[in-house]
């Protein structure tokens, strides 16, 4: 369940009111020639995330979906095992910026309250709220997936998601993150100005929306980083694929965690790090030509 609501200090503007870019008057410089003109901007506010009143994290992040963000982002933070232990989710309005405020299962919260640690800051993050070396590098349970895709169709489903990038045509400053479905059709988007962002409001859609996981991929215009993998394997989605490249520490918790992970997506061409048995190419004599 997700309110809205507005503190009595707030500027009188709802979050549905609160722009997800701005325009500036710029200056121009091309060819040696200065023009005047528009250009649109990406909004990022503070995002406080309280769990029972207290507070957890602070990000910047674009002023869009921040019930999915919020959701997602205790999935993929290990802060609720299930949707179902997120009872309240509320959105207030602040002078300063957002306070997301989660009502959650009193088991959960106990254990967040040994691990609490505010963050202030941060354009996302990936490893929020961590505090010793055992908590970053944890390995999640092995994603079972019985998902595979034509290569053809993911690379497909990135020209879908470039055309659904709204936020990013207007202001060119945003990342997004996608579900495609086995039918090759890309049913989520999120954008955020922080890629983390984007997946963990990506994770929230999903967790509501009762797409099918097992069978499905994660699709992500940034690199492949490890808290990027990390996220993916809580989602427990079979399939990360991204524009740009993974790190080494991205590609070995893919390998440990079955997710086929492939990296610079683009037309006619990927390169698959990590368990590529999900991914046909159609070519049955591949192997007699290396």
């Amino acid at each position: 369940m997700m309110r809205c609501m507005q503190s009595p200090q707030a500027d009188p503007v709802t979050l549905d009111e609160m722009p997800t870019h701005s325009t500036f008057a710029v200056s121009r410089w091309r060819q040696g020639e200065i023009s005047l003109s528009p250009d649109e901007v990406a909004e990022e506010v503070p995002v406080a995330l309280e769990y029972n009143g207290i507070s957890h994290a602070v990000m910047l992040a674009t002023p869009a979906d921040l019930e999915d963000f919020a959701l997602g982002f205790s999935l993929s933070e290990g802060i609720v095992p299930t949707a179902r232990d997120v009872y309240d989710i509320e959105v207030d309005m602040r002078e300063h910026g957002i306070a997301v405020r989660l009502e959650i299962a009193s088991e959960a919260f106990m254990q967040l309250k040994e691990r609490r640690r505010s963050l202030a800051g941060r354009t996302g993050c990936g490893l929020c709220g961590t505090e010793s070396l055992e908590q970053v590098m944890r390995t999640p349970a092995p994603v079972r997936s019985d998902g595979s895709f034509h290569t053809d169709v993911i690379q497909a489903a990135f020209v879908q998601l470039q055309l659904r990038q709204a936020l990013q045509r207007h202001t060119g400053a945003t990342h997004a993150a996608a579900w495609l479905r086995a039918d090759g059709h890309v049913s989520l988007v999120r954008e955020d100005v922080g890629r983390h962002n984007a997946l963990d409001k990506l994770a929230g859609a999903l967790a509501r929306s009762g797409e099918d996981i097992s069978t499905g991929a994660v699709l992500v215009t940034s690199r492949a980083s490890y808290e990027m993998v990390l996220k993916t394997a809580a989602i427990g989605a079979g399939v990360l694929a991204a524009v740009s490249a993974p790190t080494a520490l991205a590609v070995r918790l893919a390998e440990q965690t079955n997710i086929t992970l492939a990296g610079f997506v683009r037309a006619g061409a990927h390169v698959v790090y990590a368990h590529p048995q999900r991914l046909q190419h159609g070519l049955q004599h591949e192997a007699s030509l290396v």
